[in-house]
């Protein structure tokens, strides 16, 4: 299984556990913190509830880390759900209908929310008003529900497929950009340090280049390597330890795993590096386009390996010099 796509459920727990419970202990993303503390102190003075907020950017760089903290800063309960599961009206009509005053609703991957659904929140969103369709036809009629102060806190790695309406009913909107190596650095020791195991500055430096600039990432790389060192019976994390369980994992020196090798080579070896569109390198490769645009591609952007052409996607020089071919 990639380590870039999926986790088990012990991974979920210990990342549970390693993750901030104040912005203090959030390491990174300096500017959003700013803003965030800003606007939350603002609320409390005032004794209202936070505007409304979106977070956008690349997995695992700590949007629902960010949502929960401004749940405990503001002393409210956090509702999460995914926004594939809203499927009918009722389904969110359920859950704005048992807000409490003050209660944070996180709605994770808002943009894969149908436009009924996203219709819906606008008058929430603005009014606190559930408005909800009773019956079809001519005997149809509508019925408006006031709902208590609350804050919506939205998520996506697709900002582009929100509507403007959605978009512009945020009080406050942030991109999460990838981490420098020195906060991963920070990241892994803090890490390590709540998991009560040693690391060496050169290890942690490793975790940090082949974490492709994410704490999530980082902290699964770390786990692996806690695993290697454990059952080899090492006392402590050796940059050895990490390039052992990088090469079981098959993941190289900046952290491109096989899928992304197999990605960049499809289009250099397959398709002769001339521009390939997306639906077409989906199925060459027996992958989603989501994957591929979600998962693959920012990182491999990142690096300066791919390009986007309005004609398609083309591998750069530096890629095949990285995959060392002429």
């Amino acid at each position: 299984m990639s380590i870039a796509k999926g986790f088990t459920r012990d991974d979920r727990f210990i990342d549970a556990v390693l993750r901030p419970n104040c912005f203090e202990d959030y390491i990174g993303q300096e500017k959003i913190k700013q803003n965030l503390q800003i606007i939350l102190r603002a609320a409390r003075k005032r004794r209202e509830s936070a505007d409304h907020l979106l977070f956008f950017g690349p997995t695992g760089l700590g949007k629902t880390t960010l949502a929960s903290l401004v749940a405990k800063e503001m002393g409210a309960e956090i509702k999460v759900v995914a926004g594939p599961t809203l499927k009918k009206t009722g389904d969110l009509a359920a859950i704005l209908s048992a807000i409490e005053p003050g209660d944070v609703l996180f709605i994770d991957e808002c943009h894969r929310l149908n436009r009924t659904i996203e219709e819906m929140l606008y008058p929430a969103m603005e009014e606190r008003n559930l408005r909800l369709i009773l019956g079809k036809g001519l005997g149809a009629r509508v019925v408006s529900l006031s709902l208590p102060p609350f804050t919506l806190i939205a998520a996506t790695t697709r900002v582009n497929l929100l509507s403007s309406p959605l978009r512009s009913r945020f009080g406050g909107a942030f991109h999460l950009d990838y981490y420098t190596p020195d906060e991963i650095g920070a990241i892994v020791n803090r890490s390590a340090g709540l998991l009560g195991i040693g690391i060496k500055d050169d290890a942690v430096s490793l975790v940090a280049q082949a974490s492709r600039f994410t704490p999530r990432l980082a902290n699964r790389l770390l786990k692996r390597s806690r695993d290697f060192a454990e059952v080899k019976g090492f006392g402590e994390i050796t940059a050895d330890t990490v390039q052992k369980t990088l090469d079981l994992l098959g993941i190289d020196s900046l952290g491109l795993e096989s899928d992304d090798r197999r990605l960049l080579l499809a289009i250099i070896k397959k398709f002769n590096n001339h521009p390939v569109g997306l639906n077409t390198l989906a199925a060459a490769l027996s992958e989603d386009r989501g994957t591929i645009e979600e998962v693959y591609e920012p990182y491999l952007i990142r690096l300066g390996f791919l390009e986007r052409r309005p004609s398609g996607r083309v591998a750069t020089e530096a890629a095949r010099r990285h995959l060392k071919i002429n």
